[in-house]
C-alpha cells in the first residue's frame, strides 16, 4: 500500500502533494474492535482515516440509557472531523466497530494542512456537513422507524465501509446502533433471516440478499448514500475525478 494510492475515499479525494505531506513516514495501523479511538471528552490527539476498519461514534450513556450510536466511519471519511470547528476536545466516543487498517496522523498535522490550502478545508468542511446531516438523520432513523429497518439500514452501511458482504459485528455493538436492548436485535436479525436476506451467527453476518435488504432498509439509508455523494462528489472538480 502505497501513500499515492490510500484507499480512503476522503483522501483519495484530495491533491496528492496534500496526501504525501499528511501521510509522511506514516504506515496504514491496524485498529482491534472495541478498542476505543477516543473518548468523550478526551483532547484529540489524532485523526483516523479509516481504510476497512469501521468506527462507531457513541453518545455518553447516562443512568437510564446504554450509549447510543449516532454516526458511523468508514473508508468514507475520518474520525476526529471536530477539529475542524476549531475544538480539540471530542463530543463523542469512537469505538472501534470491525477491525481493520486505518491512516492516523497527527492533530497539528491535520491542522496545518487546513490552514495552508484552503481547498483542503472546503474538501473536509463539506464531509462535516455530511456527517451533520447523518447524525440529524440517525435520530430521526431511531425516533421514527422500526427496528428491522434500522438493522437493515446498519448493516447495509457497515456493508459498504468494509466493501464486503460478510463482516463480524456482535449483538452488544448492534445494541448500543440500534438503541434497544439485546432481544430487540436477536428478533430483528431473526426476522431478516427469516426472510433470507443475510446469515447471522455469533455475530458474523453475511448479507445473502443485498437488493432485498435495501428493500427492507428504511429510507435513511438511501438518504445517507445521496447526501455523501452529492455534497462530496460535487466538490470535486472533473480533474480531480479523472485522477483517481
Amino acid at each position: 500500500m502505497t501513500i499515492s494510492q490510500p484507499t480512503n475515499q476522503l483522501l483519495s479525494g484530495l491533491p496528492p502533494s496534500i496526501r504525501r505531506k499528511l501521510l509522511i513516514r506514516q504506515e496504514p495501523m491496524r485498529l482491534e474492535s472495541s478498542t476505543a479511538l477516543v473518548e468523550l471528552g478526551d483532547s484529540i490527539r489524532h485523526v483516523y482515516f479509516p481504510i476497512d476498519a469501521v468506527v462507531s461514534l457513541l453518545t455518553a450513556p447516562s443512568a437510564e440509557n446504554a450509549a447510543l450510536e449516532v454516526g458511523l466511519v468508514g473508508n468514507e471519511g475520518m474520525v476526529g472531523v471536530w477539529l475542524l470547528l476549531g475544538v480539540d476536545e471530542a463530543p463523542l466516543r469512537a469505538l472501534v466497530q470491525g477491525s481493520g487498517l486505518a491512516w492516523r496522523v497527527e492533530a497539528k498535522t491535520f491542522r496545518r494542512a487546513l490552514t495552508r490550502n484552503r481547498d483542503v478545508r472546503a474538501t473536509f468542511n463539506r464531509y462535516l456537513y455530511v456527517q451533520l446531516v447523518q447524525l440529524a438523520q440517525t435520530a430521526a432513523c431511531t425516533r421514527f422507524h422500526i427496528v428491522e429497518s434500522r438493522l437493515a439500514r446498519s448493516l447495509l452501511m457497515t456493508r459498504d465501509r468494509v466493501d464486503s458482504r460478510e463482516f463480524h459485528v456482535t449483538q452488544r455493538v448492534l445494541a448500543h446502533v440500534l438503541g434497544v436492548r439485546r432481544a430487540g436485535v436477536t428478533r430483528a436479525a431473526s426476522s431478516l433471516r427469516r426472510r433470507k436476506l443475510i446469515r447471522y451467527s455469533r455475530g458474523d453476518v453475511e448479507i445473502t440478499d443485498e437488493r432485498g435488504l435495501e428493500r427492507a432498509a428504511c429510507g435513511c439509508y438511501a438518504a445517507d448514500k445521496e447526501t455523501y455523494a452529492g455534497v462530496i462528489g460535487r466538490g470535486r472538480t472533473r480533474e480531480d475525478r479523472m485522477r483517481q
